[in-house]
């Protein structure tokens, strides 16, 4: 059962920030973030997007 929640969770919040992307006044990564964080415990392609997303971070200098 917890696992089901996180993962409704996780695409919920994922689906928020990709709303959030395209409204300018709204902060799309607060949302994305946190679902691929509960996402990438439960799939292997979430985890390698998060991993993308975190070398992406660093190598920009962030």
């Amino acid at each position: 059962m917890k696992k089901t929640i996180e993962i409704v969770a996780g695409f919920i919040l994922i689906v928020i920030g990709l709303i959030g992307g395209l409204i300018p006044i709204f902060q799309g990564w607060m949302f994305g973030i946190p679902g691929l964080l509960l996402l990438a415990k439960h799939f292997k392609l979430f985890k390698k997007i998060l991993k993308w997303a975190k070398n992406k971070v660093s190598s920009s200098g962030l």
